[in-house]
Formats: C-alpha cells, structure tokens, sequence
C-alpha cells in the first residue's frame, strides 16, 4: 500500500536502525537533516538545550495541579461530546474532516484516507494502567471499537502520552493487516514487537505514497521538529521524533506533534506549504525555565501556524492531562490572545471540544492544486 522515495536525503556514514544512514545537518537544498551520533539522536538546532536529572526532579517537585477543577465544573467548560461518526461516511469534496479525540489524538479524513495521530485512548499516560504516571481529566469521547475505517496513524515520537501500548493494540485488533503505521527511524521494531504489520520507518524529509482505496495516492512525509525520545531508563534519544506533513492531490495537513519553537518550520512551509489545516499543539508549556526546548507556548505555536502557511489550524495538546504548571484552560486563552495581538482572524485557529466533529478548511481557496 506504500512506497518510500528516499531521494530527498543525503546520508553520512553513521548507522541508524534497518541499514539506514543518519543525515548531515547543512545539506545544500538548505533543509535540516536528523543527526544521529554515538548511539543517539540529537537536535541539531541552537534553541534546544539539554535536559539534566537535576533540572527534571526540580520540575517535578514544583509542579501544581494546574487548578484542574471538579466533574460537574469541567462538564460545562471543557465537555465532552458523543462523536457523530456519520461525518466520516465519504471524504468530503472540500475540506478536512477533523474530531479531536484529546491531547494530541486527531482523526482527520481527506482526499480518500482516514488519518489517526498519535492515538492514546488509556486512562493514563503511564507504563502502567493502575496507579502510576498521568492521569486523564478528561476521558476519551469514544473507544477504539467505536472509531470509523481507519486507514493510517502515524506517530511522533515514543512518549507514553503519544505513543500507548493498550491503543497499539486495540487497533491492530480492530483493523488488523490493512492498518498501515508510519513511524519515525528506530520506532519499527517496536511497533512490530506489539503486532503491527505495515509499519513504514522514516527519516526527517523522507516521502511514502499510500494508495487509498478510492484510488487517490496521498504522500506521508516525516518533518522535522525539535523534541526527544525516551521509553525506557536506559533509551533515552535512541530513536528519532518528527512532525508529519500528509499531502493530497487537493488537501494538506500537517500534525505537529510533540515539539519546542525552532528555525525547520519555515522550511516546511516553504517545501510542503500552505497546508489546508494543521493540528499544533497549544499547551503543556509551563514552566519556561523547563518546557521551553521542548514544548511551544501558544505564542510559538502561532508562530508554527505562519511559519507552515496553514490556512487553518486547530490546537492540540492540551485539556486532557494535567502534565505541566499552567492553568488547564489557560492554552485555549492565551491562544485567542495572540491572535488578537497579531492582528490575526481568530477563525484561522481554534480549538475543538472533545469528540466535536466537524469539518474544517472548506473554502475553495484551501484546497492545493
């Protein structure tokens, strides 16, 4: 169902997972290649800084609650919604169909295919269901069993809030062979230890054509984005993060993932641009000493939204786990208000209700020729 063009890359002699080659970072087509030394990834942008043992216990000691209030209040502010899946019966002629699942799970249908980013439908984001790790505020608006045909996920990176074995698995039950996976580089073996079977590992740049039912063939690309990986004690950046850019023969839309504000977006709104809609995340930022490298504040994510030329984006990462300091509507908030200061129409970026259906980007100027 898929087929990689690795055209766009130029490989230097250090080893990544499956024989592939970690890329230099000042290619001569001016894009930023993943860097992969001594075992390791690493961000090859001056806006990331490391991140220390010292600096991690510190945060965890300070962080708050995020003033998340009871049931009854979150059911009137931040609800809820029974999905109308009856939406995504047919792709619509113009547009993207979206229903935000929480944090940063979206599903997305346009131009013949039904996308799913990074699903997490368990309680908590956490290697254990029971008593450790984050804890939802918000439940998902539906189970696995209830989703549409999903025809791709793709996944940013390995984060237990991004990347959940107990949803792995459920769609695989659900959708079995004809699920298609696409993962950044070093992610395969894992996604195939869980039972996937068409599991496409990317490098940053690197492009796969999936066939979609109808005929239509829509283009994945891994994109870059300043992040990390860690799974385990002992993995930390041993396998690659990204942002993905799905191209259609009439729609684009970009999933931002997991990421701190850096240079690479103005480089993927120059190569992939304008996108129909984008999903960017909005929250998890506080505090800044801390989240900076790693997490974008509302007025960065603005900035995305530009950098990327989206005609339209919905914010994401946010209302669902209590996983940093700021108050938990506070991303919604702030993210009016700088539209507001940048003179920007407040439409061109919103955000959905939890299981809201609807579609997005519907005017004829979105569509990409």
């Amino acid at each position: 169902m898929a087929s990689a063009d690795n055209s766009s890359s130029e490989r230097v002699d250090t080893p990544t997972s499956e024989g592939a080659m970690a890329t230099a970072d000042t290619p001569e087509d001016g894009l930023t290649r993943s860097v992969f030394r001594n075992g390791c990834y690493e961000n090859p942008w001056p806006t990331w800084k490391d991140i220390h043992i010292s600096n991690v216990l510190k945060f965890v000691l300070e962080k708050s609650n995020s003033n998340v209030p009871k049931k009854e209040v979150l059911d009137k502010e931040l609800p809820v919604l029974k999905p109308d899946f009856s939406k995504f019966d047919k792709s619509p002629d113009t547009g993207v169909c979206t229903m935000w699942v929480g944090h940063a799970t979206v599903l997305v249908q346009f131009d013949g295919v039904t996308v799913l980013t990074d699903p997490i439908f368990s309680n908590r984001c956490s290697p254990t269901q029971w008593f450790f790790g984050n804890k939802r505020y918000r439940k998902p608006p539906c189970t696995v069993e209830d989703l549409p045909k999903v025809d791709a996920v793709v996944i940013s990176h390995n984060h237990y809030d991004h990347l959940d074995y107990n949803s792995v698995v459920a769609l695989n039950k659900k959708f079995g062979d004809s699920l298609c996976w696409y993962v950044p580089l070093g992610l395969k073996q894992w996604m195939v230890s869980t039972g996937c079977k068409n599991v496409q590992e990317l490098d940053w740049w690197q492009e796969v054509e999936h066939h979609a039912a109808d005929g239509e063939t829509v283009k994945f690309v891994c994109t870059p984005c300043q992040h990390w990986s860690k799974r385990t004690p002992t993995d930390d950046f041993k396998t690659l993060w990204g942002s993905w850019s799905v191209i259609g023969p009439r729609h684009r839309f970009f999933f931002g993932g997991d990421t701190g504000y850096c240079e690479v977006f103005k480089q993927i709104g120059h190569k992939y641009g304008p996108f129909s809609l984008a999903a960017i995340p909005i929250g998890a930022y506080e505090p800044r000493w801390f989240m900076h490298p790693q997490h974008v504040n509302p007025k960065e994510s603005v900035q995305i939204h530009e950098d990327i030329q989206s005609r339209m984006s919905v914010g994401i990462h946010w209302g669902t786990f209590t996983l940093t300091n700021e108050p938990y509507l506070e991303p919604r908030e702030k993210l009016k208000e700088e539209l507001k200061e940048k003179s920007l129409d407040p439409a061109e970026f919103i955000t959905l209700r939890h299981g809201e259906v609807t579609v997005l980007g519907k005017d004829e100027y979105l569509s990409v020729d």
